[in-house]
C-alpha cells in the first residue's frame, strides 16, 4: 500500500469514473484500474462497485476513502513541515478565493504578495464557500478568502478587511442622483440578488429581509458582473461591495449613511496546518496593501 494507490482511489471517488480519474492523476486508465483491484487485494474487500455505466463505492469504499483523503492531507502537511522549516515563506501554496472577492482583491495585492514572498508559488482557485471549506477541510487547498465568520470546526480566521455595500441603481433611477441613502429607502424597491450558494446573496438577503426591501424572484445572478448590467439595464437596484464598484457611467453607487450594512473578509486556513507563520505575514502584507 502506498499513498499513490490512495490518490488513485480519492480521485475514483471524487470523478465517479475511471477514465477522468486517471487523467487526473496523470496516468493511464488500466494502470490507475490495476493499482485499485491489488488495493481491494491487499485489504480483502471490495471499494467499488463496478457497472457499465456508472461507478459506485461500496459501504466499506465509502468508510476508506474517507481515511485515505484524511492521510493524503497528514502527507501533504508532513510535506508542509518540511518546506516550512527550509523556508517559512517559500514553496507552494494553494489558496481560494470566492467569487465576488477574487477578481477585484487579487488585483489589488498580488504585486505586493509576489514582491514581499519571491520564493512563495501562489496556485489560485476560485470557488463558492461550501466548496472551499470542503477542499480546505480535505486538504486540496492551504488556504482561503472567505466572508467572516465562517464558524467551521477546526477551521482559524484573520480578518483582513472590512468592507462596506453601496446601493447600486441604474442612472434612470429615481434615487441615482443621490449622494447618500439610508437603509429605510430600501423599503419596497426590486432588489436584485445572486443565486444561492454565495455568501453575498445570504448577506443581501438578510438586510432586504429587514428594511423590507423585495427580492427579484424572476432573475438570479451568477456574478456580480451579470448583476451590474441588470441594473444598468434599470431592471432593479442591488447592493454591492465596494471593491466591486466599477463601470460609473451606466450604474451610480450610493454610499449608505448611518449603520451602513458591510461584510468582513478574512484568511482562513486548518487549526492543524503548520503554516501559521505564512498565513499570520501574508494577512499583514493584504492589511497593509489594502490600508
Amino acid at each position: 500500500m502506498n499513498l499513490r494507490d490512495l490518490q488513485y482511489l480519492v480521485a475514483v471517488a471524487e470523478h465517479r469514473h475511471f477514465g477522468r480519474a486517471a487523467d487526473a492523476c496523470f496516468v493511464s486508465q488500466p494502470t490507475l484500474s490495476t493499482q485499485i483491484k491489488k488495493l481491494e487485494e491487499r485489504l480483502g474487500v471490495t471499494l467499488i462497485e463496478r457497472g457499465n455505466r456508472r461507478v459506485m463505492l461500496t459501504p466499506v469504499g465509502e468508510s476508506i476513502v474517507a481515511q485515505a483523503a484524511r492521510v493524503l492531507r497528514d502527507a501533504d502537511e508532513l510535506v508542509q513541515i518540511a518546506e516550512q522549516h527550509r523556508d517559512p515563506f517559500g514553496g507552494e501554496l494553494r489558496l481560494g478565493v470566492i467569487p465576488t472577492v477574487a477578481p477585484y482583491l487579487l488585483p489589488k495585492i498580488l504585486p505586493s504578495i509576489r514582491r514581499s514572498f519571491p520564493k512563495l508559488s501562489l496556485q489560485l482557485a476560485e470557488a463558492q464557500t461550501a466548496s472551499l471549506l470542503s477542499l480546505l477541510e480535505d486538504g486540496n487547498l492551504d488556504a482561503a478568502v472567505l466572508a467572516l465568520p465562517v464558524g467551521q470546526d477546526g477551521c482559524s480566521e484573520r480578518k483582513l478587511y472590512s468592507e462596506p455595500f453601496l446601493l447600486a441603481a441604474g442612472k434612470g433611477h429615481p434615487k441615482a442622483r443621490r449622494k447618500t441613502v439610508t437603509l429605510d429607502d430600501l423599503n419596497d424597491e426590486q432588489v436584485l440578488l445572486l443565486e444561492d450558494g454565495h455568501c453575498l446573496r445570504d448577506q443581501a438577503l438578510d438586510v432586504c429581509k429587514t428594511h423590507k426591501a423585495v427580492e427579484n424572484t424572476n432573475f438570479r445572478a451568477t456574478s456580480l458582473e451579470t448583476l451590474r448590467q441588470m441594473v444598468a439595464a434599470d431592471i432593479g437596484i442591488t447592493l454591492m461591495p465596494a471593491l466591486a464598484a466599477t463601470g460609473g457611467d451606466s450604474v451610480s453607487y450610493i454610499p449608505f449613511r448611518d449603520d451602513a450594512p458591510h461584510r468582513d473578509i478574512g484568511l482562513c486556513w486548518r487549526v492543524s496546518s503548520p503554516r501559521r507563520a505564512l498565513f499570520d505575514a501574508l494577512s499583514e502584507c493584504v492589511v497593509g496593501t489594502l490600508n
